[in-house]
């Protein structure tokens, strides 16, 4: 491709809207551009990449017995509607009718398609297991579209799903889709880290997202560098007795319930230190709305409530917190909250607070809370569940050590569906003996445009991208300095030969200064750069430079080819897939 030719310029700055570094970048190398809120268009440069980014996937997909298909973007809202998604699902789903008025949806995910297809094309044990993919359009209407190509309305992504007789043939094959997931992202330059997340509007059993650890992302996650321990913030549990910032051993002996005055105390640190209590011994009263349902949540006081396993312990999708106007309306008394008394509220407890004897809490009277408070006793939950955000300063539960919190982009996730779709849309087989039984599903779905942008938030230097040779556009950026007519004509021989020899080359003919030259290989980001000038042609040499390399050095004219032959394959076979540990145990 001559960059004379080439359909995109680069940017020197980058908009405002960008904020993360694979946004900013992929502005300003003239690779996507916005049509819209969450909306863009690949161009030349980025859809070379996008393309071979597809191929890894596809790949690694028929590596493990893939079958690629195709379903449709467009599609009736009845299978929607049989599965109940339509009406769990809130307004990022776009919804209209056709000219007939028949209800229609844009695709988010295609659980309900190949549940479809799976009901009509599948009768018999003999034909399962089995694996189908494709890479296709979604939508989803995202309220707050961020990051480029990481958080969008419109994407392509690639999904499989597996079908199974059972759940232990289920479980035997879901590390083979995990370990590929791991050779796709690292084969396409990005070294994700595999953690627990919620099944969300999935649904299912169990469910992992693969992370690309950086400050840039918009998850938070609970680590354990000591056993490796990973877990979204949204799923995370920490231990919850003294070693794990829990309270120390409590008194056997239930003490009577008492008022004490305790003026202008709200927060736990205030109404601690004014009791000589540790905020263990405080039982944190926060008040929630789900549904326009007015919801109690109690926990330790040294502990968050996590909103999210809150919500999945009610099995309501969104929840918010009360404001103080809503608390007082509920006949509650903010700053002073607590169960002990309330009627006509549902209370969900985090499953720490039945075993401590003689908590304090609010009285609900304004300035004043009650010593001696306990479980059973005074009040009760109508669900007990772990609602613990974990994190920071917490222990982990599997080996004591201490827990950390960082960012993470997902690029992937998997999904054990288990019985969600296939009993809801009649998905049966028929077993050995004959009896129908309902197929068991999974669902793992990876990003292709999102996989571009965490390749470069992983690939980046301060000058630009650092594509890797395995998704790279172009393997080599071509230029010529000076307007000689030897330097030209050289330039074109040498990219017309490569071009024969199979080499991908992007080759800036532009008639332009050497520094905007530089400047924009740089940006650009091909792992080879070569550079013809008079000075080095009157040596015999051209210069050539890796991207991700501070030095140049120089060839022999004669020597190119065979040179970059042997370059590109070392710097593929960086990208070769490796071995992960540990995924057997999923």
């Amino acid at each position: 491709m001559r960059m004379s030719h080439l359909f995109g310029r680069t940017l020197r700055e980058a908009p405002a809207e960008a904020e993360i570094v694979s946004h900013q970048m992929l502005v300003r190398a003239g690779m996507i551009r916005r049509l819209a809120a969450g909306i863009y268009a690949y161009m030349p440069l980025a859809w070379r990449a996008f393309k071979k980014i597809g191929d890894i996937m596809r790949e690694e997909m028929d590596a493990i017995g893939g079958q690629e298909i195709n379903m449709p973007v467009v599609q009736p809202a009845e299978l929607w509607q049989e599965t109940g998604r339509w009406y769990d699902i809130g307004p990022e789903m776009a919804r209209f009718k056709d000219r007939s008025g028949r209800d229609m949806v844009l695709a988010m995910t295609h659980e309900e398609a190949i549940t479809d297809l799976l009901r009509r094309e599948v009768d018999s044990y003999r034909q399962l297991p089995f694996m189908a993919y494709h890479l296709q359009t979604k939508f989803r209407d995202e309220p707050r579209s961020r990051g480029g190509l990481i958080r969008v309305r419109e994407f392509v992504m690639k999904d499989a799903y597996s079908f199974h007789k059972d759940f232990e043939d289920l479980d035997r094959y879901y590390p083979e889709m995990c370990r590929a997931y791991f050779n796709i992202c690292h084969r396409c330059g990005v070294d994700v880290t595999m953690v627990l997340s919620d099944v969300g509007m999935m649904g299912g059993s169990m469910a992992h997202e693969f992370m690309l650890v950086t400050p840039a992302g918009e998850d938070t996650l609970v680590l354990c560098e000591n056993c490796g321990y990973a877990a979204n913030m949204e799923v995370a549990v920490a231990r919850k007795d003294a070693a794990g910032a829990g309270a120390a051993a409590e008194p056997a002996t239930q003490l009577p319930l008492q008022e004490v005055a305790t003026p202008d105390q709200k927060e736990v640190g205030e109404v601690a230190a004014f009791l000589g209590v540790p905020p263990t011994r405080i039982m944190k009263t926060m008040v929630y709305v789900a549904k326009d349902e007015t919801i109690i949540a109690v926990t330790r006081g040294d502990f968050q409530v996590n909103e999210r396993k809150l919500g999945n312990a009610l099995k309501v999708g969104e929840i918010r917190l009360a404001t103080d106007e809503e608390v007082r309306a509920a006949g509650l008394v903010p700053g002073y909250l607590s169960p002990v008394g309330v009627k006509g509220i549902r209370v969900v407890a985090d499953d720490s607070i039945p075993a401590i004897a003689n908590l304090v809490g609010g009285a609900n009277k304004e300035g004043y809370h009650l010593r001696n408070i306990n479980y059973g006793r005074d009040f009760s939950a109508d669900v007990v569940a772990d609602i613990l955000a974990a994190g920071e300063g917490h222990t982990c539960v599997k080996c004591g050590g201490a827990l950390r919190v960082a960012r993470g982009i997902e690029v992937g996730n998997t999904f054990k569906l288990g019985l969600k779709y296939s009993k809801a849309m009649g998905a049966t087989y028929l077993d050995v003996d004959g009896q129908a039984k309902p197929i068991v599903e999974a669902s793992y779905g990876i990003g292709l445009g999102r996989m571009i942008s965490c390749v470069v938030e992983e690939n980046h230097d301060e000058n630009g991208i650092v594509w890797p040779a395995t998704v790279a556009p172009f393997h080599v950026h071509l230029l010529t300095l000076g307007e000689s007519e030897g330097v030209r004509a050289i330039g074109d021989e040498v990219y017309e030969a490569m071009k024969e020899r199979g080499f991908e080359v992007l080759y800036d003919d532009r008639d332009a200064s050497a520094g905007v030259k530089f400047n924009d290989a740089d940006l650009l980001g091909m792992p080879l750069r070569i550079t013809v000038s008079q000075r080095n042609l009157a040596k015999g040499v051209v210069e050539m430079k890796l991207r991700r390399e501070k030095d140049a050095f120089t060839v022999d004219v004669s020597e190119i080819y065979d040179r970059v032959s042997r370059i590109i394959q070392d710097e593929k076979a960086k990208f070769r897939p490796r071995e992960v540990a540990g995924l057997e145990d999923l």
